[in-house]
């Protein structure tokens, strides 16, 4: 007979399961890559150039990785919490509107005013789109993954709306888009002749302000406490309907500033197509991180790497490029399974007496 026995992980073996997950995952891509008929040395080696081959490739991952960051924080301090929210898709695009309606002219002066005014305004979208989900799982005891996962389809369908009505440009021949943010509302370029742009260390002084936060304030300890115990945590005295709201409001700002920084950074104006799936993508990177936020910024990198890679491999040998995405889900799967035995010892069990644990 198999008997599961919960153990506490060493650190050391905490750290080795998402690395090990990802390299997991590469490997695991090898089987569809040969059944396409690649050459799996040389595909990996164009995986590779396409991320480090190259000055403009290495930005290309860091543009890819700025959302992922903000996207892999909103999921990792909510689930902190125990608050499962898995709407960083629609708040990202919340964001991304209320970035586009306040930076295409709504709002006129100069840098040092639309820029911090553009990035407040994403971001108090994505914290009011999370924080009716808060509220009813609070107030009623509303399942959390439901109400956010169902909010990402109204959003989107709301940013359709507004950009074939309301928020169209008049300039844009008929295609659904908002009109482009004000050249003093955009973030500035970090190199020459690349799409990298200050989102990114914006993004990275999130993560240590996240790091800080969590580990060192006393909100941080809370968050913590609520996440292991809610009702332990509630009979110290701690209000968990705050802070759950707190921490809801955060996790979905961020996800807002995420959309904020793809309008006013990258592209420049608001299409129904931002988001290449950031959202979903943060789950994986928050997991992969081990709900770690200075983790969060490496497996971002890594996702970031594997699409950009993807993506320069498939035009090169004739791959379909949605290889990136089932190693992002193989990642997600591997780290589940190799957190259950990391979390877990298998013991067997002959005549009434453990053997030896596997």
């Amino acid at each position: 007979m198999i008997r599961v026995e919960p153990r506490t992980p060493s650190r050391a073996l905490a750290a080795a399961v998402p690395v090990l997950s990802a390299a997991a995952a590469l490997a695991l891509a090898a089987i569809p890559l040969a059944l396409a008929g690649a050459d799996l040395a040389e595909a990996y080696a164009l995986m590779a150039k396409g991320v480090f081959g190259s000055r403009f490739a290495l930005s290309e991952t860091l543009t890819r990785a700025t959302p992922l960051i903000l996207t892999g924080l909103a999921a990792a301090l909510a689930f902190r919490a125990r608050l499962w929210n898995i709407g960083g898709e629609g708040q990202l695009y919340l964001g991304a509107l209320a970035a586009a309606a306040v930076g295409s002219g709504a709002v006129s002066g100069p840098s040092w005013l639309l820029i911090p005014l553009v990035l407040a305004a994403g971001a108090a979208a994505g914290a009011a789109g999370m924080a009716g989900p808060a509220w009813l799982k609070i107030r009623f005891g509303a399942d959390e993954v439901v109400t956010t996962l169902l909010m990402n389809f109204v959003v989107i369908l709301f940013v359709q709306m507004m950009l074939e009505g309301p928020m169209q440009d008049p300039m844009g021949m008929g295609w659904p888009q908002s009109a482009p943010v004000l050249d003093e509302a955009t973030l500035p370029r970090l190199a020459e002749r690349t799409r990298l742009h200050a989102g990114l260390p914006i993004a990275l002084a999130l993560v240590v302000a996240a790091h800080v936060a969590l580990s060192r304030t006393v909100w941080g300890l809370k968050i913590r406490a609520v996440g292991e115990n809610a009702a332990a945590a509630r009979h110290a005295g701690i209000p968990v309907g705050r802070t759950l709201m707190s921490a809801a409001l955060v996790s979905g700002a961020l996800a807002g500033l995420a959309g904020a920084g793809e309008v006013a950074g990258l592209k420049g104006y608001l299409t129904a197509d931002l988001s290449p799936g950031y959202g979903y993508a943060g789950i994986v990177a928050a997991m992969l991180a081990g709900l770690s936020p200075l983790g969060v910024a490496a497996s971002a990198a890594y996702i970031a790497a594997v699409f950009v890679g993807a993506d320069s491999m498939s035009r090169a040998l004739g791959v379909s490029n949605y290889l990136a995405d089932l190693v992002v889900a193989l990642s997600l799967l591997s780290v589940l399974v190799g957190g259950f035995f990391a979390r877990n010892r298998i013991v067997l069990v002959r005549a009434g007496k453990a053997g030896e644990g596997a």
